[in-house]
């Protein structure tokens, strides 16, 4: 099973992305972690451009959501909002539906993004995309300064995520069964 993750952070030193790639190495053995590198490489969503073909970094994103099973995304809060690098991503991807159906995991390095998380959620709701709610986890990691190596050494945080990312790959496997 292969999952596609997204953090909304551009940030070098993000909380989001160590968590997304803390997550990769604690995944079950049957799931793979592919990290979404191109996020900040987007050109910005204009539907004039959204044509055959589109840009070719539209088409390469597409294309792994396409092939992923599943995509875990962890954000900041930004202003109460999600950021425009990742609202703009998924502009990209209203009309073209790779997120039709696919099961999405909400993780959050910070207790205190809850506007960003709830308007996430309300986008990839309107955008049909089916949360698993039972693999969405905020954690305390904002002002640690952890990279992915100190999440892990975090015997509670690194227990949460690994149950996440099982709870996560339970119910992709489910949903697969049952087309």
């Amino acid at each position: 099973m292969q999952f596609l993750a997204i953090s909304g952070s551009l940030r070098a030193a993000s909380a989001n992305s160590s968590l997304l790639r803390a997550a990769a190495i604690l995944a079950p053995e049957d799931v793979t972690i592919k990290f979404y590198e191109e996020l900040g490489g987007l050109p910005h969503f204009n539907p004039d451009m959204d044509n055959a073909p589109p840009p070719n970094s539209i088409s390469r994103f597409r294309q792994q959501l396409r092939s992923a099973d599943g995509v875990i995304i962890s954000t900041p809060e930004y202003a109460h909002g999600v950021p425009g690098a990742l609202k703009n991503a998924l502009d990209w991807l209203v009309a073209s539906g790779e997120l039709y159906e696919k099961p999405v995991a909400l993780f959050s390095a910070s207790p205190r993004a809850n506007y960003a998380h709830a308007s996430l959620a309300e986008t990839l709701n309107v955008m049909t995309a089916r949360i698993v709610s039972e693999a969405c986890i905020v954690l305390p990691l904002i002002g640690k300064n952890l990279d992915k190596y100190g999440i892990i050494s975090e015997p509670d945080i690194s227990r949460k995520i690994r149950s996440a990312l099982i709870a996560f790959a339970q119910a992709t496997s489910l949903q697969e069964q049952q087309r």
